[in-house]
């Protein structure tokens, strides 16, 4: 009983408020653009950090600039999808409150039809419930997020994602986002000897992951990101779409250690990030360059001078 009541006692609350906006992102290194629906602007949506049995007040609101319906659908909930999931239109909002009651890591997206579009078009995103016991596993000296998604070049055509005819596949919103030998690229850095927690999550809409890390072997695998479903020394892991798990690696020498979908025609088209480990590596935030924001030269055209 008392340990019930400190458990109370340090439990939170969460105002978490987001806006739907439908805008153009930068996708590539090259500086092309997407026409993307978002929450807050972001591709993926703003990352949602919780403690197990933290309360959640969640507010949605969807802008009267916008042209089309939205919604909200945690993965981390558990509450009637009815009341809580239902689309907003423009002009509206919608709030519903649950208790993270699971650790773990969790898929959140726009649940309005058609769900496969609202999806491909960058409304998604990943809330973090970390363990109460922060002892339940190894502590991470460096942490990244990582969202897998499918790239349609045009966004108006659903029935492309329904038939699975996508263009590339990205890591964060981004075609080869982290792959520092293409133009625009950056890297995800870590310290040689640094335990590496990878957040992964894949948005689909359709396509499987096979995450594996080139060069080194998956030290800890977590389905769900819940640490009762500990794998250990796993080379290759699939997650499904609308499912994460959470990887940990330790990258003993320094070097480059590409993280891909080991599904070829994914990887290729994409979903490659690089994890550059070296004596210097800097802190990093959890999603680097969220939004891509690349030089002026990368993304718009200066006019001659006299015109």
């Amino acid at each position: 009983m008392l340990a019930s009541m400190a458990l109370s006692v340090q439990a939170k609350t969460h105002d978490i408020q987001m806006t739907a906006v439908e805008t153009d992102i930068v996708i590539d290194g090259g500086g092309e653009k997407y026409a993307a629906w978002t929450f807050n602007g972001q591709f993926p949506g703003p990352v949602v950090r919780v403690t197990e049995g933290d309360t959640i007040n969640f507010t949605l609101t969807n802008p009267a600039t916008n042209k089309n319906p939205h919604a909200m659908d945690f993965h981390a909930a558990e509450i009637d999808f009815l009341k809580n999931y239902r689309a907003v239109n423009a002009g509206e909002s919608i709030s519903f409150t649950f208790v993270a009651k699971k650790p773990g890591l969790f898929f959140y997206h726009c649940g309005a039809p058609p769900m496969i579009q609202h999806v491909a078009r960058g409304m998604f995103g990943a809330i973090i419930v970390d363990p109460k016991d922060a002892k339940v596993w190894p502590k991470a000296d460096r942490e990244y997020v990582l969202v897998q998604s499918e790239y349609y070049k045009n966004p108006n055509d659903v029935q492309a994602m329904f038939d699975r005819k996508y263009d590339g596949i990205m890591f964060n919103g981004g075609i080869f986002k982290y792959h520092p030998f293409v133009t625009g690229g950056g890297k995800l850095d870590a310290k040689p000897g640094e335990r590496v927690r990878i957040y992964f999550v894949n948005a689909g809409p359709n396509e499987f992951s096979s995450f594996h890390p080139i060069g080194e072997i998956w030290d800890n695998v977590y389905e769900s990101g819940n640490p009762a479903n500990n794998l250990k020394g796993v080379q290759t892991y699939v997650v499904g779409p609308g499912s994460a798990a959470t990887f940990d690696v330790v990258v003993e020498s320094a070097g480059a250690y590409p993280l891909v979908t080991h599904s070829l025609t994914g990887a290729l088209r994409g979903a490659i990030a690089v994890l550059l480990a070296g004596p210097d590596a800097k802190p990093a935030p959890l999603m680097p360059m969220v939004p891509w924001e690349l030089p002026a030269s990368k993304t718009e055209t200066t006019p001659p001078p006299g015109h």
